[in-house]
């Protein structure tokens, strides 16, 4: 059984993903996908030049996208072992990465950004707060925060289901674990393809062909380990994303249903 703070155990859980999992390649790594993740919120232009923190880097995969999109340089913020893997799939861009071993909270306030960005990290963190809070003070004023967070309308279901596996999953080893993700890649496979062949709106359909179905199978098997693995995780609503950032202090936030599964959500630190 997991034992020690829960913070503390899904940084271990996600140090240990990173160590077996560490490539990025394909859809799964590109701009294009960054461009889905960000939605009508973030365009490139905005991006290009930059100055970025990127919130929980892991293997780097978000950190190289927006460097391919044009960000002048990004810290990388790693709170697991898996720093050493970001900083050698990282190394090829020098100095435009700065690498940072720590937690969200414990990020300099600098106050020079022009965007923090974490994608699919703030759902793993049972108080989210010190982290926004840190990012909020590492922007500029008028500089922006960036999440995508999963969400809890449109998979209801889903998010039922999953407990059940969660109440197994999140005590077994690694072995045991991969083994039965590999099983239910499977059966995701299937559901891909009966949504393809049938084009009837199935739960997740959205999401699944236009995004799951494009990255490689062994991709597809990392997504599902990363909803299965880490010791805590939650499925926000619409208005939990908006209240949390608003009580981080971010103004004038929006928020992007993204493929009917998840959250992208934008906040601006106060000129004042």
């Amino acid at each position: 059984m997991k034992s020690a703070s829960q913070d503390d155990q899904t940084i271990r859980d996600f140090g240990d993903q990173w160590t077996h999992y560490g490539d990025n390649d394909g859809y799964y790594g590109s701009v294009e996908l960054l461009a889905d993740m960000l939605g009508p919120l973030v365009s490139f232009d905005e991006l290009r030049g930059a100055r970025v923190v990127d919130i929980g880097s892991g293997t780097g995969r978000i950190v190289r996208m927006l460097l391919d999109a044009g960000v002048e340089n990004v810290v990388a913020v790693e709170p697991s072992v898996g720093v050493e893997i970001l900083r050698a799939n990282l190394s090829e861009f020098g100095d435009r990465v700065e690498v940072i071993h720590g937690r969200g909270g414990e990020l300099p306030a600098r106050g020079d950004l022009d965007f923090a960005i974490s994608i699919g990290v703030i759902q793993f963190i049972r108080d989210p707060q010190p982290t926004l809070q840190a990012a909020r003070e590492a922007l500029h004023p008028g500089g922006k925060l960036v999440i995508w967070v999963y969400g809890h309308e449109g998979n209801e279901a889903y998010v039922l289901a999953l407990a059940a596996l969660r109440s197994v999953t999140t005590r077994l080893p690694h072995w045991a674990l991969a083994g039965l993700c590999h099983l239910l890649t499977g059966v995701v496979d299937l559901y891909i393809g009966l949504c393809k062949l049938t084009g009837l709106p199935l739960p997740l359909r959205d999401y699944l062909v236009n995004t799951l179905a494009r990255v490689t199978r062994r991709e597809r098997m990392l997504t599902i380990y990363d909803q299965l693995n880490p010791s805590y995780v939650k499925y926000y609503k619409r208005d939990e994303v908006a209240e949390m950032l608003e009580r981080a202090g971010f103004r004038d936030v929006q928020l992007h249903h993204r493929r009917g599964y998840s959250w992208t959500a934008i906040g601006t630190r106060p000129e004042s």
